[in-house]
């Protein structure tokens, strides 16, 4: 997730936590459970998710209210959680406790009888005085300083120790191999045993030429994510992604934070032999170093990158070598299910969906000259994402004690902060049939502030989900307003991607940043403090003194949306055009839709 100058960019950035890597393809489960097959409230027992180390609230209401959403942030957000790291002692029982909460508010269990989807996953970590990376033309050269100038992993889950040496060097431009482009950053370069350098998103991006790519707009090309998977399938060593600020849109300090440590992952069937041997990234200063040891203009190269019909550029007499030494364990995390049984259509389904993890606990204290707390080392994921799932179950709750004729799945999902790797897995190994999931609806990372005018809607233009969503806002006297940084690509940086992906229609909105009180002005104030100094960082605490209203009025808007489908026979779906449009009407017309 990654933030900047408004409330509305800031939410949006919050969902697009860009930590770990994006799922790998877990091996299908087939099997997809009726509704008839869940077991009601009343059959489950304590012991169905585990003790609780913290109470359920006692005075929530049916109504959506800033109070009941306070209530479930605060506990969420405790120290006792110890930041809800996945595969973390402490931080499962955070799923614990949401799944007891489903259960109080009214829903059924969804995983044939049982709250809980077992996603099997391995935490990584490197050790960082054993491990290193350098470039440079000298033998006697230092490595990079671990975290301040570089971050480096592995997704290759069989090895503890990993080392290549004396490996050449290649700068691949934005390392995109798009045919419909008519792009190949590859284009006759000899991969075996080579390190490549990389720019972080489009060229369309930093040329601001609406007919390159797609312009400012990100696409799935300009992910960091995808850039590693496109080197592991050229067969490189080494896949080096270089850091700039505003092409990422996020500084350094989510990179180091988000990066080190325990890295969760999927378990890979091939143990993740396909992957290079290193992954990382470096600082902009050290790159402008080596292109300069290499005899390269770094400024020079990124304009060259930008020009169709770019070739790999070999960096001179420059030399990789690396070594990964890591531990890595295995563990399990839970996607945490409810729903709420249709009376008319239980075979149709309504989707809504938040992450419950965050980073979990530091193993030292944060000691960034931005924190407040030097001696705090839990990250306690107040806004990303207990406000997430403070709205869902508010959502839930209301819908229970109301009833829907459609059925609705409420999926609090995890591993997000890892690569969206939870709803991933969720997505590849269905509760339900795509096809029978009629549209969803994805919060994360709301920001605590007074109402707004507008909600802004990531990745603006995609379905029809959009209008249903515009005329509920009518009733508010509030407007929809389109994603204003679609360069940051954060349509793809959150959980409902997995979903979009097998072709259901999807919204994420968050809240506007145009504030009722304040303006736009008083939204970008808002959005800056979170960002500089609270997220992803310790800071990212509950406080009594949040302003929770214009939340209230968010999730009301989306509890609205998902009622409306929730109750009707419409099947909204993606525009005309959209890129998952066909895997939609291909879904639909294999299942006899």
């Amino acid at each position: 997730m990654k933030r900047i100058l408004a409330t509305s960019c800031l939410a949006l950035m919050l969902a697009a936590c860009d930590s770990g890597s994006e799922a790998p393809a877990p091996e299908a489960d087939t099997s997809t459970p009726d509704a008839a097959e869940t077991t009601t409230p009343e059959a489950s027992t304590e012991a169905a998710y585990g003790e609780l180390l913290l109470p359920l609230p006692e005075d929530t209401t049916t109504e959506i209210t800033a109070a009941d959403l306070g209530t479930r942030i605060s506990i969420l957000a405790d120290d006792t959680y110890e930041g809800r790291g996945p595969g973390q002692e402490n931080g499962e029982k955070a799923a614990d406790w949401v799944a007891a909460e489903m259960e109080r508010v009214g829903l059924k269990p969804a995983v044939d009888g049982s709250w809980f989807q077992t996603v099997e996953m391995v935490n990584q970590t490197v050790d960082a005085d054993q491990s290193y990376l350098t470039i440079s033309s000298a033998e006697d050269a230092a490595p990079f300083v671990n975290g301040e100038e570089t971050v480096i992993w592995t997704k290759r889950q069989e090895e503890m120790e990993l080392d290549f040496s004396d490996s050449d060097v290649v700068f691949v431009g934005y390392g995109a191999v798009a045919p419909e482009y008519d792009w190949n950053d590859y284009e006759g370069l000899d991969t075996d045993g080579k390190t490549v350098v990389i720019l972080v998103n489009d060229p369309g991006f930093a040329t601001q030429d609406p007919e390159l790519f797609n312009g400012n707009a990100m696409t799935y090309y300009g992910r960091w994510t995808y850039k590693y998977e496109e080197a592991a399938r050229q067969g490189v060593t080494a896949a080096i992604v270089v850091h700039e600020t505003a092409p990422a849109a996020y500084g350094w300090d989510v990179v180091r934070n988000s990066w080190t440590g325990a890295q969760a992952d999927l378990v890979r069937s091939n143990g993740g032999e396909d992957r290079a041997m290193m992954e990382g990234w470096v600082t902009s200063d050290v790159a402008r170093k080596l292109f300069e040891e290499a005899g390269l203009d770094f400024d020079e190269m990124k304009e060259a990158a930008t020009k169709p019909g770019f070739k790999p550029v070999d960096m001179g007499e420059l030399k990789a070598s690396g070594k990964i030494v890591q531990t890595v364990d295995k563990a399990t995390s839970r996607n945490v299910v409810g729903m709420i049984e249709g009376s008319e259509a239980p075979d149709e389904y309504v989707l809504y969906t938040a992450h419950w993890d965050h980073l979990g606990k530091a193993e030292t204290p944060a000691n960034s000259k931005t924190f407040t707390f030097q001696d705090d080392k839990i990250y306690n994921g107040a806004v990303d994402n207990a406000t997430g799932v403070s709205g869902l179950l508010d959502i839930a709750e209301k819908m229970a004690a109301e009833g829907t004729k459609r059925s609705v799945l409420f999926a609090s999902v995890t591993l997000e902060e890892s690569g969206l790797l939870g709803s991933a897995y969720m997505a590849e190994n269905p509760i339900v049939p795509s096809h029978e999931i009629v549209a969803g609806i994805n919060m994360d990372g709301m920001l605590p502030m007074g109402p707004s005018k507008n909600m802004v809607v990531v990745g603006y233009g995609a379905s029809e989900l959009e209008d249903i969503l515009t005329g509920v806002l009518e009733g508010q006297d509030r407007v929809v307003t389109p994603d204003p940084l679609p360069q940051n690509g954060y349509f793809y940086r959150s959980d409902h991607i997995s979903y979009a992906k097998k072709g259901i229609p999807m919204l994420y909105a968050d809240g506007g940043d145009d504030l009722r009180e304040g303006g736009k002005e008083a939204g970008a104030q808002l959005g800056s403090e979170y960002t500089n100094l609270r997220y992803h960082k310790p800071q990212d605490e509950y406080s009594e003194n949040w302003v929770l209203t214009g939340m209230e009025e968010d999730i009301q808007a989306l509890y609205e949306v998902g009622d409306i489908i929730a109750n009707s026979e419409e099947w909204p779906t993606w525009y005309e055009g959209n890129e998952f449009e066909a895997i939609r009407k291909a879904d639909l017309e294999a299942a006899g839709e």
